[in-house]
């Protein structure tokens, strides 16, 4: 029980911090959603971080782990949203913003996650 309610509550204040960085920084005038975009590379830079401290010498217990990776981190990437947007794009016949932000979302997403362990080595 213990464990869920640190799921809970992590991913509680991730969503909340996930929410106040869409409303400042998507942007409705040119539809880009730079917030959602700076949710998930941050969140995976963290959960390199988190993950990769969780790893060495055993840094984060697995209550703090799960409240921070699975529950904030969890709470504060969106995978729903980052779809959705991209249907935005496709049904708005903009293929190069579909094409830009979805090969940048991986592939920085991805060296965010690797440059986050990097870190904490």
């Amino acid at each position: 029980m213990k464990q869920l309610l640190l799921v809970f509550v992590g991913g509680g204040f991730g969503s909340v911090l996930r929410y106040v960085i869409g409303k400042y920084l998507n942007s409705a005038e040119n539809g880009i959603p730079y917030g959602t975009f700076a949710a998930n590379i941050l969140g995976s830079l963290l959960i390199g971080i988190i993950l990769g401290l969780a790893a060495k010498n055993d840094a984060l217990s697995q209550n703090q782990t799960l409240l921070l990776a699975t529950g904030f981190c969890g709470g504060f990437t969106t995978f729903s949203t980052f779809a959705y947007e991209n249907h935005v794009f496709l049904k708005s016949g903009d293929f190069m913003g579909f094409a830009v932000y979805t090969i940048a979302s991986f592939v920085i997403g991805f060296l965010a996650v690797f440059a986050g362990i990097y870190f904490v080595k």
